[in-house]
């Protein structure tokens, strides 16, 4: 295997690693030979059964909320002294509803993980992030289309891209790379939020080149590339692993 797409010996923070595409870009990390970091904040028994999986040679647990100034210091303190060779923020959360049904807190909750806390942990963090270094911010589709009842979550996924890009740009001297890697529909559980969510996933895999939703194994090969020296002429781009399901109108 070409060296330069190998992650062996790197070290990787990944928030929001106990479940879904966070879960599945660990394992493929671990599986690479990287060393894992994994924050979360509920998922216990998942993070448990993980670190029995895997052993503590290969990941470590930091169970922290990173939407509380406590949260974020308890990670940063655990993270003291570690050089990371990247970072990947799988960690997210939203509320999906019109507009007529959302408020300022509904506002503030899903902004403050899926980009104020990723904002505040690369400012902390930047001095521990090794030159090479590769950054990685998952998000969606409804960052660049109008999706129902996903204003929210959109507009965070929006605000989340170009943060992405501007830090690609004010960090490319300090040789650390952002990139964004957008997932097409997936079967996790955040599809169970809606009430016909069978049904919007029988719609979704009609337009689908193929008929199938993308695997979170397919997402995660992709998260290990953007970690890998292979992908160091990537910086500050939007990669789409969805089967081709944003070609089809």
């Amino acid at each position: 295997m070409n060296q330069n797409f190998s992650v062996d010996g790197k070290t990787i923070l990944v928030t929001g690693g106990t479940r879904g595409i966070g879960n599945a870009i660990v394992r493929a990390l671990i599986q690479g030979g990287a060393s894992v970091i994994v924050n979360f904040v509920r998922e216990q028994k998942k993070a448990d059964a993980m670190l029995s999986e895997f052993g503590e040679e290969n990941l470590t647990l930091i169970r922290a909320d990173l939407t509380r100034e406590k949260g974020m210091k308890t990670l940063v303190a655990a993270l003291d002294g570690i050089t990371l060779d990247g970072l990947i923020h799988c960690a997210a959360t939203g509320v999906h509803a019109p507009v007529k049904d959302l408020n300022i807190k509904h506002w503030d909750w899903t902004m403050n993980l899926n980009v104020r806390a990723f904002f505040d942990l690369i400012v902390r963090l930047q001095h521990q992030l090794n030159h090479g270094a590769s950054v990685v911010a998952l998000s969606s589709e409804g960052a660049v289309r109008a999706v129902p009842n996903y204003t929210l979550v959109g507009a965070s996924k929006g605000a989340l891209e170009s943060l992405c890009r501007h830090l690609a740009l004010d960090m490319c001297d300090k040789g650390v790379r952002f990139n964004i890697l957008s997932p097409g529909s997936v079967l996790t559980d955040s599809w169970k939020v809606f009430d016909n969510w069978e049904e919007r996933i029988a719609k979704v895999k009609s337009k689908i080149p193929g008929n199938e939703l993308v695997a979170v194994e397919e997402i995660a090969s992709v998260a290990l590339f953007l970690c890998s020296d292979a992908s160091k002429g990537i910086n500050g781009h939007s990669l789409v692993v969805d089967r081709g399901e944003r070609i089809v109108f």
